[in-house]
Parts: C-alpha cells; structure tokens; sequence
C-alpha cells in the first residue's frame, strides 16, 4: 500500500491558480477586444474615467483591472487609479512588438471548445478539430470563420515582423547572392534581407492565396519588387527553384511526412553545398517552454502536429541527408538549425 506524501499549502494554491488559468486568459481577451490598454495612457487614470471612455459598467471593469493586476498586467496606484506594466504596454495597438492580436488569436472562441477535448487527443494521437467543427481547420478558417481568420492574419503578420526582423539581424548573408523562403507566408523575412542586402535577390514561395497577399514591398511596383520572385506552389509537391541560401521557418510541424517531403524536396532542388537554415519554436532547452508547449498541444488539437524538440528536428534532418551545422537562439522563442546540401 503506498502512503500518500504530504503536500505543502503554497503547492495546493499554486494549483488552483492554473486550474482557474482559464480566467487569467479570458481576462487578457476581454482587455484586448475592449481596448483597455489604449483606452489607458500614461497617467494614471481612475476606473470611472475607463469606464466612460470604453462605454463599460465600472465595477465590472475593476474587477476585470484587479485580476488582470493580479498577474502583473496593469497596476493599481491607489485611489482606484490604474497604470500600465510592461505587458499591459504590449497589448496596446501603436506598442512596437504588440502582441494584441496573437492574445485575440490564441484566445479565439474556436479555441475554448477544442481545449476540453485534449484527453481525446492524448488517448488517440489525433486532432479532434473535424469532430467538434465538421470540417479541417484551415478550411473552417477560411470558410466560415470570417473575424477569426481576420485575427489569425492579422495575428501571424504581427508575429512575422517580428521574427523576420530578429533573423534579419541573426543570419549571415556572406557569399549569399540569392535566398529562398519555403512556405514564407507574406514574405516578411525575404522583405527584412532585401532591405538589409541590396544585391540580394529573394523568392517568396507559398501557395497561391498566399503569395497573392505578399508583403506590399515585394509586390509589382513595391520598392523591393525587382529583386523579389513572388512563387505560387506547395513546397510538399515541389521546390522549383534554385538558391544559395533556403529557409524553411515554423513550417516543419504538422506531420511528419510533410516534413520529409518539403527536404526532400528542398535538396534535390538545391546545388550541391548550398545552405538550408530551419527555424522552429523548440519544446525543450529554450526559454520559453511554457509557451512553446502549449502551442505544442493546440497544434496537436487543431491540425494533428507537433512542435519539434531539438533531437527530433535534428533526426529529420539528417535523416533527408542534410549536414548539419549550428544550432543557435534567434530570440527567446526561435532557434535556427544550420545545415547545408553534402557536395
């Protein structure tokens, strides 16, 4: 018979609190559909004064700022006055790096009926999104979701920019005369080198709704349009296109045959010693665990994919026959797997 082991008071709080973390999260959606943080400036201001300027009931809304301030998003000053924190800045519009879109989307009402199933998930190793909606995810996305896939576009840009920026800044682009970015969505990251490398020449390749949104900087009559290829295809079909350097960002995570199949593809398209960098969001030895995991098992609910831990993106890629080579952090969030196609 096993004896149960004691528990402390501070670990039996902590756990009420994560069980409850669904109210942390709907607190942050409420504060950004409402436009609290931009409706609060930089003085202090009182709840009544948000109140009239949100058309809100005020007790309400004091209860929302008391939770909210409850996980250091906003601050109380007293005399029921409010200020801003660093993450309640974030979820202002006109913040550089604002994440006010990616908490509507990862807040989504989709998500709240797909989270419950997550036992359905783990038992079968299958995404539970068609049973609960009728149909895949993208395809509801796209079909009868229309704010919500708004909030995903918006969302993924606003997260694009950033990372693109941050790679920008990371890679180095010596003896590169032309790039590829594999599955690129709007083009952020060929956009960033473009400005950064005035010789460089770039190709976008995503499917073909995708490519028609590119970034308005690659488009015809765009200050980048020269050197930009805009390419509609499907990386898991073919890569039909040749380059000194391919990238390959957040993409290698939905299913493990697509992912031979987009290196696959990548290598035999490439020249004999070009460079491949992958960039993914890690499950282990990062920082950022909690929120790479998480997306780990919405990835797992909505589409059957899973992120990559360092030794599984590193068996997939030298299983396709590349040579690796560095792995280092792009930001807190990302990592970059250098490689290169064996001469």
């Amino acid at each position: 018979m096993t004896t149960a082991q004691p528990t402390s008071p501070a670990a039996g709080m902590r756990l009420r609190e994560l069980v409850f973390g669904a109210a942390c999260a709907a607190a942050v959606r409420a504060a950004a559909q409402l436009r609290l943080a931009d409706a609060l400036q930089d003085a202090p201001t009182s709840t009544e004064e948000l109140a009239a300027a949100l058309n809100t009931e005020v007790r309400p809304l004091r209860r929302l700022l008391r939770t909210l301030s409850c996980y250091d998003i906003f601050a109380e000053t007293g005399n029921d006055r409010w200020t801003h924190t660093e993450m309640s800045r974030l979820l202002r519009e006109d913040t550089p790096n604002s994440l006010r879109y990616i908490s509507l989307w990862c807040t989504e009402p989709w998500t709240w009926q797909v989270w419950p199933r997550l036992d359905e998930a783990v038992r079968s190793g299958r995404k539970v999104f068609p049973d609960v909606f009728g149909k895949e995810f993208f395809d509801y996305l796209h079909d009868g979701a229309g704010a919500s896939a708004e909030v995903f576009n918006k969302a993924m840009t606003q997260s694009s920019k950033q990372s693109a920026e941050d790679f920008a800044a990371y890679v180095d682009l010596t003896g590169v005369s032309s790039v590829v970015d594999i599955g690129g969505g709007q083009g952020h990251v060929i956009a960033s080198l473009l400005e950064r490398d005035p010789k460089l020449r770039g190709t976008l390749l995503d499917l073909p709704k995708v490519v028609a949104n590119a970034d308005p900087r690659l488009r015809p009559g765009g200050p980048l349009a020269d050197r930009a290829q805009l390419l509609p295809g499907d990386c898991r079909e073919d890569v039909p296109v040749r380059a000194d350097l391919y990238i390959i960002k957040n993409i290698l995570e939905w299913d493990d045959e697509s992912t031979r199949l987009t290196l696959r593809n990548v290598i035999a398209a490439a020249s004999p010693g070009a460079r491949v960098i992958v960039i993914e969001n890690l499950v282990d030895d990062s920082p950022s665990m909690r929120f790479t995991t998480a997306m780990d098992l919405l990835l797992l609910l909505n589409v059957g994919g899973a992120k990559h831990s360092k030794e599984s993106l590193v068996q997939a890629m030298t299983a396709a026959g590349l040579e690796l080579g560095d792995i280092q952090p792009i930001n807190a969030y990302l990592h970059a797997f250098e490689a290169s196609v064996p001469v």
